[in-house]
């Protein structure tokens, strides 16, 4: 995730860098390791045929949309936490908040179980290491860096993740281009799973919005210069634009293979098979460097907000010294994370991001788009000013979140 700031350039220059600052948060957010390997566009679209790319628009627009709304509510009535968005998302049933911050930690122990997992299986592919032994050494890899070295794997991550998405681009565009006559088949006949439909495709779109809006405390904080709805609007469309297109075009280069790296038991990192198969060992090294580096920064940032919360808990106030209690806390984050990674990148995806997408559809999503879209409404109806208000010149810094 990147940290911008605009320059001191012209008002109305200054209002459009911010816009766009904000769109690519999002976007960096979503197109993190998860999205690199093709795993998820799997497992929530390809697999299910012509309908893919289809569903993955929809879960975008929906993900903007309630990013939108949760801007909206934030910037109009100047919160200053995630906690007090979603109690005035729920007033008055104010408590139910703490559902949000249950979901919240289960989905960052998924992505970082994802991650380990992830980056053990690079290495298990590659033969350097068995899956289990590289569970070990990644783990023990993201707890050093995570008391010793988050700021510099945090800087070092916004350079991976434009490298990450630039050989994606390439995979993308050349894996298309060497399947063109399978996915033209595919979408002529409409080929799908047979008893699938179009309820199945929708429901899938809903789940994986679900799971996305982890990224929701990041967004809030990054969108507080976007001082009132249309630029929060502005931002959240060309997000939208940017992350449907990169993943309608993961979606339809994995249909196009999809039979192949499937018979081949290559589904736990498809794009990876693809690069491979194209043929340019180049492409493919670097592609898979850049993805052990992207699994790497991804997994000390979001352990590091992890420890960032819970480290000033008063049953480790005894512990003096602040290295020492965020060891304690990356311990703990990282022995659950590292248990739950053992049973492999594919079920932490279809399991834990599964589950959480079903809460996230009931606990964020829905009542965003309803209760949240209706409380906007009329907060601004009787607030105007907060619609007179411009894009503010800098871009709020704060810590990434996991890229899912």
């Amino acid at each position: 995730m990147n940290n911008s700031k605009t320059s001191t350039i012209s008002p109305q220059k200054a209002g459009m860098g911010g816009i766009f600052a904000v769109a690519c948060v999002l976007f960096s957010s979503h197109a993190g390791g998860g999205f690199a390997t093709g795993n998820q566009a799997t497992q929530y679209y390809a697999q299910y045929g012509w309908t893919a790319p289809i569903a993955a628009v929809i879960a975008m627009g929906l993900l903007a949309w309630t990013i939108r709304e949760c801007m909206v509510m934030y910037n109009s009535r100047g919160l200053t936490s995630y906690k007090e968005l979603f109690r005035t998302l729920y007033h008055p049933f104010d408590r139910l908040e703490w559902i949000f911050e249950i979901y919240f930690n289960i989905m960052v122990i998924c992505a970082v179980s994802a991650v380990i997992a992830g980056a053990a299986s690079l290495f298990d592919r590659l033969g350097i290491f068995p899956y289990a032994a590289a569970v070990v050494l990644v783990g023990a890899v993201l707890l050093c860096l995570t008391i010793f070295g988050a700021q510099l794997v945090s800087r070092a991550s916004t350079v991976m993740s434009i490298v990450i998405l630039a050989c994606c681009a390439v995979i993308f565009t050349m894996g298309i281009a060497a399947r063109t006559d399978v996915i033209h088949e595919i979408f002529s006949n409409f080929q799908a799973p047979e008893g699938f439909h179009m309820g199945n495709a929708i429901l899938n779109a809903f789940v994986y919005a679900g799971f996305q809006a982890v990224v929701i405390p990041t967004m809030i904080k990054c969108g507080v210069p976007l001082k009132n709805s249309r630029n929060a609007s502005k931002a959240m469309t060309i997000s939208f634009v940017m992350n449907a297109i990169a993943l309608a075009m993961s979606c339809i280069m994995l249909l196009g293979w999809y039979q192949e790296f499937t018979a081949a038991g290559e589904t736990t990192l498809p794009s990876l098979y693809i690069c491979n198969q194209i043929g340019i060992p180049a492409l493919y090294w670097f592609y898979n460097v850049a993805l052990l580096f992207c699994f790497i920064s991804t997994g000390v940032t979001t352990v590091y907000g992890f420890v960032s919360r819970f480290e000033h808990l008063k049953a480790l106030s005894g512990i003096r010294k602040p290295v020492a209690r965020r060891a304690v806390v990356s311990c703990f984050c990282m022995i659950i994370s590292m248990g739950v990674s053992m049973v492999g990148l594919d079920k932490i995806i279809k399991y834990g991001y599964g589950y959480c997408g079903y809460l996230g559809i009931v606990i964020i999503i829905v009542p965003f788009l309803t209760v949240g879209v209706y409380k906007n409404r009329k907060y601004i109806k009787e607030h105007p000013e907060t619609e007179t208000a411009d894009t503010a010149n800098t871009i709020a810094s704060t810590t990434a979140e996991p890229a899912i």
